[in-house]
């Protein structure tokens, strides 16, 4: 039973992430020594669920697991606060999992079960209960037709809808459904090599030309790009103390952002705060391994802050 009304509403996977480190990807039939090797929570719905609870976020979850499901990692997403009602467990499905390999210079590869949220819309269950009455809501990875219908049935609600796609965007998401979707939603986030798949299926010279509120594609080590109410704004790469591990980051970022604004800060200073977090994902390894405190966020992003 819920217990309380979600600021932030995401839908996407919960995965049981392995994260591998080599010095070097394979070239075929080569076989190469792993260097580490940690199993641990993970999935993009997780990931940002989990990091928005922690920093203080009202966040529901609504997605689909296995019976499988590690006992360890529900307690854990309990435990960060978030509103679980809407995470299923359902038979006939193993949860979904991705082992993701890192080489020594930080390049990743991933292989991807898809588990039952690659299937929503065979489950017969919206799980719309909490997006319903959130003021934001997130969908990330999943089932396009799915999300789609969610979406159209969450017009004129007054929530403010993120179109998020992630490592999904090259695959699932074909034109058809992307031309179904963008004009269902206020925002679209992506990184530079989504941008690239998004501008090439939408006929734009930049992803930037979306005809949206807010669109964000991240660069990594540059930071961000923003439109921001038709406004193109540079957001700055937060420095952290190290790097390690990139798993995550991204989610984190968006998670970040989120916080920025439910703790009152303009659209521009949720993303660089969004930067901030992330700069701690990075220092660990796991995306899930580093949460900041909101103090410790703001603390970071104080020199970049308007």
């Amino acid at each position: 039973m819920m217990t309380k009304t979600p600021f932030l509403t995401v839908y996407g996977h919960i995965t049981v992430d392995q994260i591998v480190s080599v010095g070097h990807f394979p070239s075929l039939n080569e076989t190469v020594d792993i260097v580490s090797k940690k199993t641990s929570l993970g999935g993009t719905g997780t990931n940002i669920a989990i990091t928005a609870a922690r920093l203080g976020v009202p966040t529901s979850l609504a997605g689909f697991i296995g019976a499988d499901f590690p006992k360890k990692y529900f307690d854990l997403m309990e435990g960060s606060g978030l509103i679980m009602d809407e995470v299923v467990t359902v038979d006939g499905y193993d949860s979904s999992q991705c082992t993701i390999f890192n080489d020594g210079e930080l390049k990743q590869k991933a292989v991807f079960y898809q588990g039952p949220q690659g299937f929503a819309s065979e489950l017969n269950n919206e799980l719309l209960d909490n997006a319903s009455i959130s003021k934001y809501v997130h969908f990330c990875t999943g089932e396009p037709a799915y999300y789609i219908e969610l979406m159209k049935k969450l017009q004129g609600n007054g929530a403010k809808v993120a179109f998020d796609p992630s490592q999904e965007t090259y695959r699932l998401w074909q034109k058809e459904y992307m031309d179904q979707a963008i004009p269902l939603v206020d925002s679209v986030f992506c990184n530079d090599f989504e941008a690239k798949v998004i501008v090439e299926r939408q006929g734009l010279k930049e992803v930037t030309d979306l005809q949206k509120g807010l669109v964000v594609c991240t660069v990594g080590a540059e930071g961000s790009i923003a439109k921001i109410d038709g406004e193109i704004v540079k957001i700055p790469c937060v420095k952290g103390k190290e790097v390690v591990d990139a798993t995550g980051c991204g989610d984190s970022y968006r998670a970040g952002f989120y916080a920025g604004l439910y703790h009152g800060y303009s659209v521009r200073d949720s993303l660089v705060l969004a930067s901030s977090v992330a700069s701690f994902t990075i220092e660990k390894v796991g995306a899930l391994t580093n949460t900041p405190t909101w103090e410790q966020v703001e603390e970071r992003a104080k020199p970049y802050l308007e």
